[in-house]
């Protein structure tokens, strides 16, 4: 009946190397995403801002004209 010897220190730490790496595994599970998925997400977000510009006929600063816009609000009032 021999019984194996047992370094208590290296029994710790191995043990502490095992927790960190189911915590770890976890982690990567709940948070973590691909590099592929994440260049997909990117691209996704980047066509659809320039889909959306797309559909502007002219620039926000071209279509507010205050010169006319002043005159329009004189005219209407006699």
């Amino acid at each position: 009946m021999s019984a194996d010897i047992v370094n208590l220190r290296q029994a710790r730490k191995n043990k502490a190397r095992q927790d960190k790496e189911r915590q770890a595994e976890e982690n990567r599970r709940v948070h973590g995403r691909t590099k592929a998925e994440k260049n997909i997400t990117s691209f996704e977000r980047s066509k659809s801002a320039k889909d959306h510009e797309g559909h502007f006929l002219r620039s926000v600063s071209s279509t507010i004209d205050p010169v006319s816009s002043t005159t329009d609000k004189d005219e209407d009032s006699q």
